[in-house]
């Protein structure tokens, strides 16, 4: 690969173009190739909601801390949480509605998501293309996206393509679609991930969605299509430019208060601006951001953006394996009998595999110290932690109230990291 430039820079249209120029010849070589049909098992519970409201704890602190100005009545939230393994072999969470249509969606989604992940990872000549790429395209993308990598990026892409699907089916019921597959299709045939790439901000979708929440309501139009209500897209923007402002005061108290460098300030606020989004702290001041993988550009006499690409084979693929998947219910049950005794030294120590960054680490260690459960070792790399739980009972709602923060504990070593998020 060719040498990176050290001055990275941030220009949000100058890195879509780099991207689209790599995807543009083809993300994915031939027809996609949905698995076999195979039975999935998953496990079931359902949300523990606050007293007298539709949310749940961790819910209504996300939606008082960073989805201003969001109001309660205005999400919809999921009335199950299940947890399974794909077929890769990776422990996944997900939520879903009972007057929905049920965990059919969030497993097909991630069995899309895979089927897409391994196109684009057996594609030799995009491979060569981003080998390829010269000092100044890296420098671009390392100073404008989270993920500097453009395989990753397309990843996380993909991946935030399947959430956007599966976030939505929450709304089923305000739909006139009745089955996953016809889901799929209504909501791609109504602009709908478009419309989530160009008025929602990226941390919003990714943190809502791992909390079971949306922050949407739809209206079916006369043409059997659905769109967001003018009230939804009021909030969302409103929510968008609070986001933005909110960055924009961290780095203005950073560079001109304390007198740091951008990059210094990126350091030394990097909590701060995980969850705020680092793209709207360096965007500049007047400007909206514009989704790298929406944005037009003319390439060979003719407009392209990547993500109706992505969008068409993801459906596509979903709605051949949601109607060929067999899924299935399984209980797990505490043994009564040893439930509330000692923990052992096997029950200490568990994986989070979508634990990526150090606000993760923090979330995770504040829900059990919440619990007064010592977290004796916490690793981001590994993702391992260790606990002092008292029994494996207070394990069990330990890993429920994790849960409730949008991630999935589990005792197994996980075979492979998920991707980080990405500033798509």
């Amino acid at each position: 690969m060719t040498e990176r430039s050290d001055n990275p820079r941030y220009d949000r249209r100058a890195a879509s173009r780099v991207l689209a120029g790599l995807a543009h010849p083809g993300l994915f070589e031939g027809p996609l190739v949905a698995p076999e049909p195979r039975r999935i098992e998953f496990t079931c519970t359902a949300l523990r909601t606050e007293p007298n409201s539709h949310l749940t704890y961790s819910q209504r602190l996300y939606l008082d801390r960073f989805m201003r100005p969001c109001l309660p009545y205005q999400v919809t939230s999921a009335t199950h949480r299940i947890a399974w393994t794909d077929s890769d072999g990776i422990p996944n969470t997900g939520h879903y509605r009972a007057d929905g249509l049920g965990p059919i969606v969030p497993i097909a989604m991630r069995e899309a998501v895979l089927v897409l992940w391994h196109a684009l990872n057996a594609n030799t000549t995009l491979a060569q293309r981003i080998a390829a790429l010269g000092p100044r395209e890296h420098a671009v993308l390392d100073g404008t996206t989270t993920d500097h990598e453009p395989l990753e990026i397309f990843r996380v892409g993909i991946e935030a393509t399947g959430r956007a699907l599966a976030q939505h089916a929450l709304l089923a019921r305000q739909t006139p679609y009745r089955s996953a597959a016809e889901f799929a299709r209504g909501i791609h045939g109504s602009g709908l991930f478009a419309a989530v790439a160009t008025r929602w901000y990226w941390e919003l979708q990714a943190s809502t969605y791992r909390r079971g929440m949306i922050p949407v309501t739809l209206a079916t139009q006369p043409d059997g299509t659905v769109r967001y209500t003018a009230e939804t897209v009021a909030t969302l923007r409103a929510m968008k430019d609070t986001t933005i402002a909110d960055a924009h005061t961290v780095m203005r108290r950073a560079t001109r208060v304390e007198g740091l460098s951008v990059a210094d300030a990126i350091a030394k606020y990097h909590d701060d601006l995980d969850l705020i989004s680092r793209q709207y702290a360096l965007l500049p001041s007047g400007t909206r951001p514009a989704c790298l993988a929406a944005t037009p550009h003319q390439l060979d006499g003719a407009h392209y953006s990547i993500l109706p690409v992505v969008v068409d084979r993801f459906v596509t693929v979903f709605a051949e394996i949601a109607a060929r998947c067999e899924i299935a219910e399984v209980a797990v049950e505490l043994d009564e009998a040893t439930a509330d005794g000692p923990a052992t030294a096997e029950d200490r120590v568990f994986y989070v595999p979508d634990m990526t960054c150090r606000h993760c680490v923090g979330t995770i260690t504040g829900v059990l110290e919440s619990m007064d459960v010592e977290v004796a070792e916490i690793d981001l790399i590994s993702k391992r932690v260790v606990a002092e739980f008292r029994s494996p009972r207070n394990r069990v709602r330990a890993f429920e109230a994790i849960r409730d923060g949008g991630y999935n504990p589990v005792a197994d070593r996980p075979q492979t990291a998920q991707p980080s998020e990405s500033a798509v």
